[in-house]
């Protein structure tokens, strides 16, 4: 398959990674590699962000900026181990309510017991379904957060639709992820640690280092930030806009839905 990047016409259905695969197949590979890193999932971000996705994660919820008040309800996608929702519930002061939803029970199990020992049970729900059929019912959440998940979304435009679909009027979308890098030096530096450095430190690791070569091709096959924009906005949200961090390794998209 193509290196390529996707755009958004469309192309990560069937890319796992930078194989093609058939359609309905890539979502059960994503599952297993999810599978066999929950217990590391920190080790995971730490190795492809170099340690900078929690200084990321703590942007998102800045710009995201959770009012202190009860009975604010976020839906964090594909954040199993619930490392944005408990951000959220604490820049809240407590008063936020966080439904964690993952397609991954290992994930969620992870994120169940941490939010025991930090004494946030009460504060958040753990919910196994998947991104691209919510559970919810229409206008159920005031925003909707998915970090370093959506590229492994098999149809992320379903996704979208679904993010607006359960979002209040006036509820906004954030979505962190490994993005197109747009400074040259930094784009080579980056490309060599990635396809050369992080699957053979994952192997020694966690001796597998599969899942991490996996997750290093869907970023490399992700839309850059124009073109996922560009799905946001198709998918109904008004006032897109993008930031980039670290030249931009990750970009954070946000939209709302007016």
């Amino acid at each position: 398959m193509s290196e390529q990047r996707t755009t958004a016409v469309g192309g990560m259905e069937t890319s796992y990674g930078f194989r093609n695969v058939g359609a309905g197949d890539k979502q059960g590979l994503v599952n297993e590699v999810f599978h066999k890193v929950a217990d590391r999932y920190d080790v995971m971000n730490d190795l492809m962000s170099g340690g900078l996705h929690r200084i990321w994660k703590d942007a998102m919820v800045a710009w995201l900026n959770p009012p202190r008040r009860p009975g604010w309800k976020v839906l964090d996608v594909a954040g199993g181990t619930g490392d944005i929702a408990f951000r959220i519930v604490d820049a809240s002061h407590g008063n936020a309510h966080a439904t964690v939803l993952d397609i991954n029970g290992s994930m969620l199990g992870v994120g169940r017991e941490r939010a025991e020992k930090r004494g946030l049970a009460d504060k958040t729900d753990f919910v196994e379904a998947n991104a691209e059929e919510l559970p919810f019912a229409d206008e159920t959440f005031d925003a909707y957060t998915i970090a370093f998940g959506i590229r492994n979304v098999p149809r992320i435009d379903v996704a979208l639709s679904e993010a607006w679909r359960v979002l209040k009027p006036g509820g906004r979308l954030l979505v962190l992820e490994f993005s197109e890098v747009e400074m040259p030096l930094l784009d080579k530096i980056y490309e060599a640690w990635s396809f050369n450095a992080i699957p053979r430190i994952g192997q020694a690791v966690t001796g597998d280092g599969e899942p991490y070569a996996y997750l290093v091709e869907s970023i490399r096959k992700f839309p850059n930030q124009q073109n996922f924009a560009a799905m946001i906005t198709r998918a109904g949200f008004d006032r897109v806009t993008f930031r980039n961090y670290t030249g931009g390794i990750a970009a954070l998209h946000s939209g709302w839905k007016l």
